[in-house]
């Protein structure tokens, strides 16, 4: 079992990354990454705010972008409200913390800025929409709340099965995991590249939105790297045929 990742997506406060690794850390949690921090990092604002929780920050790493930051993952949460035009399989805390402790591989969650959470780029590249059952007429929570959720529910659910996992399938029943997500965007790169001479993502105003529609497929069923490079190997004698 290996505990999640925390990846703050473009955070804007020092002081709220530091409340999220505090959070993170009351629950066993110690892997961040950090995606284009609007201050920059190192931020001298995260270490008070943090009250101890240095080797959280000590160890964060800092990405470019979000796929970056994701692509050894081959499970993905996205913290967020359902979004127009993506559609995913949608889970709470706990059932993501379930999934995290039953499912091989490495599981990261995706926490969005501070005034507008998770961009529909962002959510796009998940596997699963992670939304919090709260209060429809007042759905308010701040980074370090957000983030404390799933880390109680993941440590919870860590205590319950007691540090083992909750499903250790017999050699018939063992699946390969998801792939990580590098070998999921090559597999959505090499699509677009076949279609789009072809015209497919026509009329080019419908462009992004017919991307998103095809990447959302592409991740649904969650395919294991065997399925992935099967998938490459059926396009790239397509396009073999094509040529010739």
């Amino acid at each position: 079992m290996t505990a999640p990742i925390i990846v703050l997506v473009r955070p804007q406060l020092g002081e709220n990354i530091g409340k999220a690794a505090r959070a993170m850390l009351n629950f066993g949690l110690t892997e961040m990454r950090i995606v284009s921090p609007r201050d920059g990092w190192p931020n001298p604002s995260a270490g008070p705010a943090a009250a101890g929780a240095d080797i959280v920050l000590d160890q964060a790493k800092v990405y470019d972008s979000t796929a970056e930051a994701i692509a050894d993952c081959e499970h993905v949460y996205a913290t967020t409200v359902r979004k127009r035009g993506v559609t995913k399989p949608v889970v709470g805390p706990d059932g993501a913390a379930r999934m995290m402790h039953s499912e091989s591989g490495r599981h990261a969650i995706l926490f969005g800025r501070e005034a507008s959470g998770l961009g529909t780029e962002d959510v796009a590249l998940a596997r699963h929409i992670l939304t919090v059952p709260i209060n429809p007429e007042f759905g308010s929570l701040n980074l370090a709340q957000a983030v404390i959720l799933t880390a109680y529910e993941w440590s919870r659910i860590r205590r319950e099965a007691g540090n083992e996992e909750l499903v250790q399938p017999t050699a018939e029943e063992e699946l390969l995991p998801p792939a990580p997500q590098e070998e999921l965007d090559g597999l959505v790169a090499h699509f677009e590249e076949m279609l789009s001479p072809r015209g497919y993502f026509l009329p080019e105003a419908r462009a992004e939105a017919s991307l998103r529609t095809l990447r959302n497929v592409l991740t649904k069923p969650g395919w294991n790297h065997l399925e992935i490079r099967t998938l490459r190997g059926v396009l790239s004698t397509l396009e073999r045929d094509r040529r010739d």
